[in-house]
């Protein structure tokens, strides 16, 4: 299957933005959701999977275009996974500064101390007529004792990827765009397509 234009299932504009710098050696041009006005999906699903599928085949049906989903979360073991699949609605309002603040509270009240956490990916891609493919990305880390750097997105100031000494709000995205989960799914995908 020959892939020349792709639907990224998203309102977030970093998100989008790190999936078209990642996919730009396939020459795939890539739009967002956001920009062609199609609506959000809501996630029913229990796990990041199945959350990814609905999303990509809801989209792909709306505008008859190949849709790229991805269901992603902050996994935190202290939390027993939490806040996992609702990782963006965790956050009062999407704010993320207060859902950071809140989930570094809920760790210091936990009876696991632990600080080691994960942020898993799964990227659903559906086309018209075609069954879904699903890739899957993971990178563990643990979490910071309080929010450190102003790059990024999301809970990105409070996780420190395995092997290094910063979060990826502080390493940028160069850094982070070549062993963050969305990079690991997303070679997945490349080579299935390549």
């Amino acid at each position: 299957m020959k892939i020349t234009k792709l639907v990224v299932a998203s309102h977030n504009d970093g998100k989008v933005a790190e999936i078209k710098t990642l996919l730009a050696p396939l020459h795939i041009e890539v739009q967002s959701a956001k920009e062609l006005r199609l609506g959000d999906v809501e996630e029913t699903g229990k796990t990041f999977e199945e959350n990814a599928k609905l999303k990509a085949n809801a989209l792909s049906l709306m505008c008859g275009l190949p849709c790229l989903a991805d269901d992603s979360g902050l996994c935190i073991d202290a939390l027993d996974g939490r806040p996992g699949v609702y990782s963006a609605r965790y956050a009062p309002n999407r704010d993320f500064n207060e859902g950071m603040k809140m989930l570094l509270k809920e760790m210091d009240e936990a009876e696991k101390k632990t600080r080691k956490a994960h942020f898993a990916c799964y990227m659903a891609l559906a086309c018209p007529n075609e069954k879904v493919k699903v890739f899957e990305g993971r990178v563990d880390g643990e979490i910071s004792e309080q929010p450190r750097g102003d790059k990024g997105f999301g809970y990105d100031p409070i996780f420190i990827p395995e092997g290094y000494d910063k979060t990826f709000a502080e390493l940028g995205d160069d850094v982070k765009n070549q062993i963050s989960h969305r990079r690991r799914a997303l070679e997945k995908f490349i080579k299935e397509f390549k």
